[in-house]
């Protein structure tokens, strides 16, 4: 608690000072008796119910919490509740100040208070944390769930909290606590009140017997984070906690996406609006983090009804709030301003309460569901959602705009200024090499999800330094490259200092075999001497290339044929690197991921230094590059297909033909809705893949990892070849960036192995598997 957040202690809440000094000397441990320090009291200016007060003497640093002054509704400001869950809750180690003493002698200071520890931290009043990088707002607002859900997940058994409530019948209580509340502090009838609460009791949800430890006022004014990580270190104001229903408490933490979207509503003197929405994490994103931290499946019953109950309660408090303005002991001096909004927030919960539940309101991913990211996953992914919608989106007419200006132009192979400036915020915000798990601390499904949000939007992969070819090639060094490489290469590819290519198709022989690649590398004393044409060697057009990756063949014919190539690191500045022409993809030079160039290798010479692992070793470490790596394809090719159907959505409702729009002629509809089933049968496989690899690695996986090399292409294909029919020839010219997704993702069926290399592995693969299970059976 800031003690900048404390002023004078008003008038109406003034009490005899001595007379506490007196009372904590004599039961307060610690409490410092020495006369040379007189005691500080300073009021906090939040606080609508409880009044508190900081209190200082000496080093010590206290908390004091007291009842209002004056006559006061029954059953309200139960400060000694507070007091006993929040010793409670201390003794397990959830998040709460430690409660020190309970005074219910009402002479000491004219109301019963009780004193808590002094905890240092930051607490924020407005929802859009002004000031704070999205990324961090991301996570506060993680950490904040992840506490809720923490609550949620307590054993009430094991808590010394006997008869602290009820339990069964939470919901029906909480609509009669709350309409009895309203109607003691009413100045007027509001009718949408009486019609909320009316439709509220007579729609309590069947199953209200869940005993759960209750919160009741999770809000973002009633945490207290740690000074500068996204951690809670306290969660305050527990009057209104008891035993209840676990889903209502979170439904109530929701309430600003309701008040945000439905409401013009004004609290602490400030204007909330959809914009506030926006820059904080998705409310679905925040449902699959709750439901995964308590351990338990995502369970949306009843959803519209604790939210309309949420909103008939937050009425009710605001009333409240105005009622005891209107008595002359509120809390806070701007309590005449909450009677204006009680009216707004129930005609919207009677909006919600009757709306039936849609498509529209927070479901969260299925695919979230059945894999469930990890801790860090969850945190990631919601900040660079944030990122890409705050920073990356609005970027992209700006690089657009570069490389349409210059295509005629060297510089079309330089990376716009926009990116590099991405790139340092990006860095800055920790959002840096998220594909390498030894260096992000993600999982491959962890990624895989990141991965996706990445693929639908063309250069936001460079963005955050997990661009192929480059990450493939970090990934090579990571795991086979020596100290010396690692130095030399792997830190200034991770920095993003430069940029690398991956040399391994040759124009000469059929390159879906492999075994047939020709280029030499001949020993030569301390040096190789490399000889040989390659192409399709993504990315070496860019500026900033540095370095290769080249395969080769360092063995000869009496050797296995899976043994005779080798991987070398190939500085492009080495005399005899020819980059011969840039090859076009269907007509585009795909400028902005380096282009796939054509390079030529004649008398290269490289320090034996260079060679990567060993000779011998190129298809051993191939397959430890591709595993991954197609893994990233196929999750940015999801996202692809998820911006392709989007514009093709988009469109349908936009164009009308033969007098119906789009969207209403059936072969369209059927369109849609074939594409997003595609969509999400690939995105399922992928996941699968990826938990595999996560599990019991890349080489027991490969089955998978060849199922979707087939899968996600040939799905986003198809989508993106519905997209382009819809938009007609507007999608297969500039105005539209379908042309150029088409042709990337075409590409995709040859890149890594055709789709045929595949499907005759994946078909070998499944009769040895059935011919074992046979076997097995005899």
């Amino acid at each position: 608690m800031a003690e900048t957040e404390c002023g004078a202690v008003r008038e109406q809440h003034r009490f005899n000072q001595r007379a506490l000094e007196r009372y904590l000397e004599d039961r307060l441990p610690g409490f410092p008796s020495d006369a040379s320090h007189a005691l500080t009291v300073k009021q906090y200016r939040s606080g609508q119910s409880n009044p508190t007060f900081y209190l200082q003497k000496g080093p010590k640093e206290y908390v004091l919490r007291k009842k209002p002054p004056g006559k006061l509704l029954p059953g309200a400001h139960r400060i000694d509740r507070e007091y006993r869950v929040q010793k409670a809750l201390s003794s397990v180690g959830f998040p709460v100040p430690r409660s020190l003493l309970y005074c219910d002698d009402s002479t000491v200071i004219g109301t019963e208070f009780y004193i808590m520890e002094h905890v240092q931290g930051r607490i924020f009043r407005d929802i859009s944390l002004p000031g704070v990088s999205p990324a961090e707002r991301c996570a506060l607002y993680v950490a904040m769930t992840e506490t809720l859900a923490q609550l949620h997940a307590l054993d009430v058994n094991a808590l010394d909290l006997k008869g602290f409530g009820k339990g069964e019948g939470y919901c029906r209580r909480q609509v009669l606590t709350w309409k009895a509340q309203y109607e003691r502090s009413r100045n007027k009838d509001i009718p949408a009140m009486n019609d909320l609460s009316e439709w509220l009791i007579n729609n309590v949800p069947a199953r209200d017997n869940e005993q759960k430890l209750v919160h009741g006022d999770f809000r973002l004014d009633n945490i207290i984070f740690h000074p500068k990580e996204a951690r809670v270190v306290a969660v305050l104001d527990w009057e209104l906690s008891t035993i209840g229903h676990a889903l209502a408490d979170f439904a109530y933490f929701t309430v600003p996406y309701e008040l945000c979207i439905g409401v013009k509503y004004i609290d602490l003197g400030k204007n909330f609006s959809v914009a506030d929405v926006e820059v904080i994490p998705p409310l679905e994103d925040l449902i699959s983090i709750y439901f995964h931290r308590r351990g338990v499946p995502v369970q949306l019953n009843d959803w519209n009804f604790h939210l309309a109950l949420a909103l008939f309660k937050t009425a009710g408090i605001f009333q409240g709030i105005y009622g005891r303005f209107l008595l002359g002991n509120a809390s806070q001096e701007n309590a005449y301003r909450f009677g204006e909004v009680v009216k707004p927030i129930a005609e919207h919960g009677l909006r919600l309460a009757k709306k039936a539940l849609t498509a529209t309101e927070p479901q969260p991913s299925p695919a979230v569901n059945l894999f469930l990211l990890s801790k860090k996953g969850e945190r990631v992914l919601l900040q660079v959602k944030q990122f890409m919608q705050e920073h990356v989106y609005p970027a992209q007419q700006e690089v657009l705009d570069y490389y349409i200006k210059n295509q005629d132009s060297p510089d079309r192979w330089k990376k716009p200024s926009v990116v590099g400036r991405l790139q340092e915020m990006a860095k800055a915000e920790g959002l840096w090499n998220l594909f390498l798990p030894s260096v992000s601390g993600l999982s491959q499904l962890d990624y895989a999800f990141i991965a996706e949000e990445l693929g639908k939007c063309f250069f936001a992969s460079d963005v955050f330094n997990c661009q192929p070819p480059d990450s493939g090639n970090m990934e090579v060094l990571h795991l086979y490259g020596s100290e010396e490489q690692k130095r030399q290469w792997l830190e200034p590819l991770l920095e993003g200092k430069i940029q690398s290519c991956f040399c391994m198709t040759e124009p000469d022989i059929a390159s879906s075999d492999a075994t047939n690649m020709r280029c030499s590398m001949v020993r030569d004393g301390d040096s190789y001497i490399i000889n040989g044409k390659k192409w399709w060697s993504s990315g070496a057009g860019t500026a900033n290339c540095k370095i290769a990756i080249v395969m080769g063949r360092t063995g000869n014919a009496s050797t296995s044929k899976y043994k005779q190539h080798s991987m070398m690191l190939v500085p492009l500045d080495t005399p005899g690197v020819q980059l011969v022409r840039g090859l076009k993809v269907f007509g585009f030079e795909d400028t902005p991921h380096g282009g796939h160039f054509e390079v030529h290798f004649n008398n290269v010479r490289v320090p034996s230094g260079n060679l990567i692992l060993g000779e011998g070793r190129g298809f051993e470490i191939a397959q430890g590059r591709l595993g991954p790596g197609r893994i990233h394809h196929c999750m940015r090719t999801i996202g692809v297909a998820e911006r392709a159907l989007q514009i093709m959505c988009e469109r349908t409702g936009q164009r009308e033909s033969f007098g119906k729009k789009l969207y209403e002629h059936e072969v369209v509809a059927h369109w849609i809705a074939e594409s997003r089933i595609a969509i999400e049968q690939a995105r399922l496989l992928t996941l699968k893949a990826a938990k595999a690899i996560d599990t019991v690695g890349s080489a027991r996986a490969r089955k998978e990892i060849a199922m979707i090399k087939i899968v996600a292409p040939r799905m986003a294909s198809k989508v993106i070849d519905n997209a382009i029919q819809v938009c007609g020839a507007a999608g297969v010219c500039q105005d539209f960036p379908l042309g150029l997704m088409y042709s990337l993702i075409r590409t995709l069926r040859i890149a890594d192995g055709p789709d045929e290399v595949h499907l005759s592995a994946v078909a070998k693969m499944e009769l040895n598997e059935q011919a074992k299970q046979l076997m097995a059976k005899m």
